[in-house]
Parts: structure tokens; C-alpha cells; sequence
């Protein structure tokens, strides 16, 4: 051991026998000051004649325009059998226009400085691009042909559910996308929130015509919203927009498809013949959607017991018992809807030592508020990943479309970090008590039924 030092004293260019440099005493870090206002940017808002809304934000230095259109069309829409028809649809989008072949379409968005891409929630389709500034009236051109006047030529869809076919046939193969698809069936047996998966005879049997018929009944002025975000001339851009939307169909407005989620305390057992682990996911719906006062108490909650790496149940089952490696909660939200859940990977001879100590936690928080030290570290961090939430043009889209999905009022973002400091320990257990009822939980577990199948059948009954 002593020639190791050494050796390492003649590396490092130690002089032999030198005495060690004193150790600079440890400061202690200053208080953090009170959080500063968070200042949205300034927005400017229109709506055509047709009912599209529109809404300009000046933001940052970067000489680059996001043009992002919303349209209330999502897997909300689609019938029992036609599971993920709005994905295909979606698909089909940037494979051709009236005028515009898919090469086309790939080629002007390049020659813009950036690309056209198309995404799909439960509740609302996306078409986006991200441009230099002086594109920005072209990319409004481009997106607006893009979500009016699609081609969908027959050749294309066939490879498009191709690959929409073998990206079912993976996720069948992974546990958790197996855990999401039971745990939202058990919550909405009777609405599309709770289909997750198609069946692959279902999906296969999807017809361009459809997604055509899919199209037309969904895809209009009434239901959409246009966010230009960043640097542009906002002159220039006005006039693309009417000149590219203002003949849009209006349509009718978007229907309110509100579930009536289940809330009972159950296991759903998904078996996986020697697995060596369990994903589990446990949660229950919630009433405080966005909408409600409550919310954003719940958020924090939710960030001190289980969603984020310093919350309770991850300090208990990763760090402290070594059951899992990355778990973690949200409060997972729809338009009007919300549900909470735990969900993790535990090793299959902890599956029901895990439940207990997820449990334990939420009633310890139930039972007792957190201390101010302890919320005040989480609030930090909520408030922290807010303003990062809010640091690019994508991010400001995506935060603008939450409020106006969601209906929420016009100060909701710059309020929100001062919510978010509002909470108070006894608000947390409040919330807690209120919300996260372990009572009503659904508790999914994919794992080797053999093995785990005794381990929680304490923990409700098993059920289909």
C-alpha cells in the first residue's frame, strides 16, 4: 500500500514526504432568496372568421419560428375497433398532399431549416415545424397544406400500418406497455381513454378510407388552434395564416367525450413465465384535473411522494431497500381527467415486499404532513422544472396548449410558480388524504405469475 502512494505521489507530481495541502473549511452554501415572478412571454391572440384560433409569442434570440397547429383529433375519436386509426391517420399526413409529393413536403420543410412532424395524444394531433425565422410565413403555408389537403395514396398507408404492425408487435413484448394497457382498461372499461393497444386483427384491418373518412369528420377550422413561437415578423406571418387557413372548413366544435373512470381496490395479474422482475403499476383516478384549484397542491404532492429522485417512495425502494432502480409516480392528465400512479421494475421476490412499502408511504403521508425543510426542497425542484418547461419555443407551445385545452384561465402560467410556493405542509397531507386513496387503488403487476401471485393476494382481490 505504501508504494501505491507513493507511485501515486511520483504521478501526480507530489514531492516525496511533502505535507498534505490543508483542506479549505466547508462553506456553507448561502439561503436561497424568494422565488422570483415568473414573467410569461407576451402573447398575441386572434381568431378567424372560420373559428381557427390563433396565437403569436415574440420569444428569445435565436432567429428560428416554431409553427405548431393543434387539432382537437385524437385516439378520443376513434370507435371500439379502429385503435390507433388517428395515429395512422396522423402517418399519413406527410406522405402527400394535392399538391405536394412526401419528398416535397421533406424537401421545403429542409430547405426551411427544419422538418415536418406530425404527433398524436388521447385528446388533440400536432403538425409542427421549427424554421429560420424568414421561413416562418412559408412553414405556415406548409403546415396549413399539410393538415387540409392530404393525398393519403393507398401504397403509403400499406406501409404505414406495416410499421405501426411491428410497433405493436414490440410493445406486446414489453412489460410496462403491458401494465399501461391493463391499468387504463381497468380505469375506462367503457371509453377511449382505455384503449391503449388495437388488437393486431383490428389494426390490420384498418382501410385508407377510414382514415380518409377520419380526416374529414375531424380535421377542421373550429377544432384547432395555431401557435407561431419565437422570432418572426409577425406582419408577414398574419397574412400567411389568412391566406392558408382563412378558407378552411370550420367544422363543428370538438364533442366533450368526459369519462366516468372505475375506482375500486383490485389486483390485475399479467403473466410473464420467468421474468425476473415485476412492473407494477398502481394507481387510482383523481378529481383535481388542471381545471380544479387543487391541482397544482396535488402536483407537489405528487413530487414529494413518488415523482421525483429525492421523493419518499424512490428514497425507500431504490435507495433504501434496492427493490428497483428507477421508479416513480405522476398525476397523468386528459382534458377534464386525471389519474395518479405509482409504476416501477422490482425484482420478482420483492414484487410484494414493494406494494407494502409503496403503501406504507402513502399512508404515512395521509397520516402526518411533511416537514417545511422537506417541502421546501420539493418545491424547489417543482418550481425549477416549470421554468424549464418554459425555456424553448417548443416548451411554450406545449405549455399554451395545456391551457387551452384544459380551459384554463389567462394568468395560470405566471401565477404557477406562485402556487407552487403557496403549498403548505398541512396542504400536502391534505392532498394526500383526499386524493391518493390507496382504498380505490388498481394495482396491475406484470410479472411470473407463480412467483408473484401469493405475494399480493393480501392486497386485494385478484381480479380479471
Amino acid at each position: 500500500m505504501t508504494g501505491l502512494v507513493a507511485l501515486l505521489a511520483f504521478l501526480l507530481g507530489v514531492p516525496q514526504g511533502a505535507a498534505p495541502a490543508p483542506t479549505a473549511a466547508k462553506e456553507t452554501p448561502p439561503e436561497a432568496g424568494p422565488p422570483k415572478d415568473f414573467r410569461v412571454p407576451a402573447a398575441r391572440k386572434l381568431t378567424l372568421d372560420n373559428g381557427l384560433a390563433v396565437t403569436f409569442v415574440q420569444y428569445g434570440s435565436t432567429p428560428k419560428t416554431t409553427v405548431a397547429l393543434e387539432v382537437r383529433a385524437g385516439n378520443v375519436d376513434e370507435a371500439p375497433a379502429q385503435v390507433w386509426l388517428a395515429d395512422l391517420t396522423a402517418d399519413m399526413l406527410v406522405e402527400g398532399t394535392k399538391t405536394r409529393s412526401a419528398a416535397q413536403i421533406a424537401e421545403q420543410a429542409a430547405s426551411m431549416g427544419g422538418s415536418v412532424n406530425v404527433s398524436v395524444t388521447p385528446d388533440m394531433t400536432e403538425i409542427a415545424s421549427d424554421v429560420l425565422r424568414e421561413s416562418a410565413p412559408d412553414a405556415v403555408r406548409l403546415v396549413a397544406d399539410v393538415a387540409r389537403n392530404p393525398a393519403f395514396p393507398e401504397q403509403d398507408f400499406a406501409n404505414r400500418k406495416g410499421d405501426r404492425l411491428r410497433q405493436l408487435a414490440i410493445q406486446r413484448s414489453q412489460p410496462r406497455a403491458l401494465a399501461t394497457e391493463k391499468f387504463l382498461s381497468v380505469l375506462y372499461p367503457d371509453h377511449p381513454y382505455g384503449r391503449y393497444l388495437p388488437k393486431q386483427e383490428s389494426l390490420n384491418a384498418l382501410t385508407v378510407e377510414q382514415a380518409r373518412a377520419f380526416h374529414q369528420a375531424n380535421f377542421s377550422a373550429a377544432r384547432s388552434h395555431l401557435y407561431v413561437v419565437g422570432q418572426f415578423d409577425e406582419k408577414q406571418v398574419e397574412a400567411a395564416v389568412r391566406e392558408a387557413f382563412g378558407d378552411w372548413n370550420r367544422g363543428a366544435p370538438a364533442p366533450d367525450r368526459k369519462p366516468t373512470p372505475r375506482a375500486e381496490r383490485a389486483v390485475y395479474l399479467v403473466d410473464r413465465p420467468g421474468a425476473v422482475q415485476s412492473t407494477l403499476y398502481v394507481g387510482m383516478p383523481v378529481s383535481a384535473d388542471p381545471s380544479n384549484p387543487d391541482y397544482v397542491k396535488l402536483l407537489v404532492t405528487n413530487a414529494l411522494l413518488g415523482g421525483s429522485f429525492m421523493s419518499r417512495i424512490t428514497s425507500n425502494i431504490r435507495e433504501q431497500k434496492g427493490y428497483t432502480y428507477s421508479p416513480g409516480s405522476s398525476v397523468s392528465t386528459r382534458r377534464h381527467d386525471a389519474y395518479w400512479a405509482e409504476t416501477a421494475d422490482v425484482t420478482t421476490k420483492d414484487t410484494g415486499a414493494s406494494l407494502k412499502e409503496i403503501f406504507a408511504e402513502i399512508s404515512r403521508l395521509q397520516k402526518e404532513p411533511p416537514s417545511a425543510e422537506e417541502l421546501k426542497g420539493i418545491q424547489r425542484y417543482a418550481a425549477g422544472i416549470f421554468v424549464l418547461q418554459n425555456s424553448s419555443r417548443r416548451g411554450i407551445v406545449s405549455q399554451l396548449r395545456f391551457v387551452d385545452l384544459n380551459g384554463l384561465p389567462d394568468d395560470y402560467l405566471a401565477t404557477y410558480v406562485q402556487r407552487v410556493y403557496a403549498v403548505t405542509p398541512q396542504d400536502v397531507q391534505e392532498m394526500a388524504a383526499k386524493y391518493i386513496q390507496d382504498g380505490r387503488a388498481a394495482i396491475v403487476v406484470v410479472g411470473d405469475l407463480k412467483v408473484v401471485k401469493d405475494q399480493v393476494a393480501t392486497y386485494g382481490t385478484i381480479a380479471d
